[in-house]
């Protein structure tokens, strides 16, 4: 309950702030009495899509041991986290990025990676992966969560994110605005859109908005594979990387938080809106690929 109150908090904050940032450079008022001014609406759109995302990325360190209870090795307690640091910091050293904080947290079997820069990101791993994998398992899944960090995943996603998140916003508008055109022909608009633009807005960003979802979806299904890749890469063999992700396809995997979901080890639902693809599939992919 409180990841989704959490989650449903910041949302709202964003959403405010952007609202005030675009009534302070004037880009909300791209209605007019003369029709819409499609280099505002475009400004507008730019910024609730691109300002959402960014903003989203620079907090997902602090979110996600928030949401997820973290706790970052400081000094390691036992020889495992001994390890893992260790561990961690000669993939991060392979991968030439910088050395991540490194934490653990309570739950099933799953990891995640995240931070909106290379040399100061943050890998996780939940109790349950360590308690249910070999320590070789563990080090591929740990090369994976570098992996996405050194191929820069967080960033491209926030990209991609913002992208899709502007076209929902203006491409909704403009629909919206000629659905009311059309419902109101002949009628005086110097008082403003009509009902028709704010329901059309409305569903269209609910039904764009899905369309967004799926798009960013499929991109973060293959940038997976690209992670396994790069897990065997830092390993220098792929079996290890295999046996781990047979693990998972046994076990119940941990659910993550929404703002990390799509850089864990495992995780998404259906097929169109998935953030990984099936573990069959991963697997497959890694045993055909070249040595």
């Amino acid at each position: 309950m409180k990841r989704i109150l959490l989650f449903i908090l910041t949302n709202v904050l964003v959403v405010a702030v952007l609202g005030v940032v675009a009534s302070l450079l004037g880009v909300n008022r791209y209605l007019t009495p003369n029709g819409l001014n499609l280099g505002s609406l475009l400004g507008f759109a730019l910024i609730m899509g691109f300002g959402g995302a960014i903003i989203s990325l620079l907090i997902s360190k602090p979110m996600a041991k928030w949401t997820s209870g973290v706790r970052i090795i400081e000094q390691p307690q036992n020889a495992d986290e001994a390890w893992i640091v260790d561990t961690v910091r000669r993939l991060a050293d392979k991968a030439q990025i910088g050395m991540p904080e490194v934490g653990i947290f309570e739950g099933d079997p799953n990891a995640f990676a995240t931070g909106a820069f290379k040399n100061s990101a943050l890998v996780a791993v939940s109790t349950g992966l360590l308690q249910s994998m070999t320590h070789e398992e563990i080090e591929a899944v740990l090369g994976h969560e570098i992996a996405h960090v050194a191929n820069g995943d967080m960033v491209t996603m926030t990209l991609i994110q913002g992208v899709m998140n502007t076209f929902v916003v203006f491409l909704s508008r403009v629909i919206g605005y000629a659905v009311d055109s059309f419902l109101r022909k002949g009628d005086d608009r110097s008082s403003g859109p009509g009902i028709g633009y704010y329901v059309s807005t409305i569903v269209l960003d609910i039904v764009l908005g899905f369309a967004a979802a799926m798009v960013v979806a499929w991109f973060s299904r293959h940038r997976e594979y690209r992670a396994d890749a790069g897990a065997a890469q830092l390993m220098g063999r792929k079996q290890p990387m295999i046996n781990a992700l047979a693990r998972l396809g046994g076990v119940h995997t941990g659910e993550l938080p929404k703002s990390v979901a799509a850089f864990g080890i495992a995780g998404g639902i259906g097929q169109l809106f998935s953030t990984h693809p099936p573990i069959e599939q991963r697997i497959a992919a890694l045993q055909n690929a070249q040595s």
